[in-house]
């Protein structure tokens, strides 16, 4: 069966929000470091749901918290190249009362495997905006005191902008990864801490329009009509 984003998505908690907001910090501030368990925890997650890491986007000097990028090799099982970050879950999120999630969260995509990556590859190349979008969405809720949850939205200013001179895409929407079983959802820290791993989507100026005026559902059914997942598609149409 193919995967299906409404098919996981109906019962869960969801944020419905387009993420805008005022930082609540006046210039840089260091990160604290790793939470040594978490950082171990997260290896072993990867190791374990994705496979082996061909390398490792270190960052030298952080803001806020440290977000390094793992780029796990293609496989048999897994043909294409997987970014996940490690560091976001330096800090909790700020997660309103009634909400029933993790405070902690990581973050993930899937490109191509022939996506032109090298370990010294820059964020201000033209094919390394989807690393640039996970370390920006990973430090967004620490920068702006709120939260990241399945089905926000982060569209790339106001009004949104492509990513890239050779990309449509203008945003993202956060949601639960589709090409992997659910316990690779979350990771076990221990000590009952879990650190939820979300999906971000790439989405067209119009796909962000659909969040915008008709809501969540009708995004869903947008990414449904495609058979969108977390699997990057550089030339995919837009399904609004």
């Amino acid at each position: 069966m193919d995967p299906c984003i409404g098919c996981v998505a109906i019962n869960e908690s969801r944020g419905s929000g387009v993420l805008y907001h005022q930082s609540l910090h006046d210039g840089f501030v260091p990160a604290q470091g790793p939470q040594q368990a978490f950082a171990d925890a997260i290896d072993r997650h990867i190791e374990e749901h994705f496979g082996r890491g061909e390398f490792v986007y270190h960052e030298i000097t952080s803001h806020l918290v440290g977000v390094h990028v793992y780029v796990v090799t293609p496989s048999e099982e897994r043909p294409y190249r997987t970014l996940i970050t490690s560091g976001m879950s330096e800090l909790p999120m700020t997660v309103p009362e009634g909400h029933d999630i993790s405070p902690y969260a990581e973050l993930m995509l899937s490109l191509p495997a022939d996506w032109p990556l090298t370990e010294v590859a820059g964020l201000g190349d033209e094919t390394g905006w989807p690393l640039r979008i996970l370390k920006q969405v990973a430090r967004l809720p620490h920068e702006y005191g709120t939260w990241i949850g399945e089905w926000h939205s982060v569209p790339n200013g106001d009004p949104a902008q492509p990513y890239a001179t050779d990309t449509p895409f203008a945003g993202v929407v956060v949601t639960p990864m589709l090409r992997v079983p659910p316990e690779a959802r979350t990771i076990d820290v221990g000590g009952g801490i879990r650190i939820a791993l979300l999906a971000l989507i790439p989405l067209h100026p119009e796909e962000i329009a659909v969040k915008v005026k008709r809501g969540t559902d009708a995004l869903i059914e947008v990414l449904d009509r495609g058979r969108v997942t977390e699997l990057l598609d550089p030339r995919r149409p837009s399904y609004a």
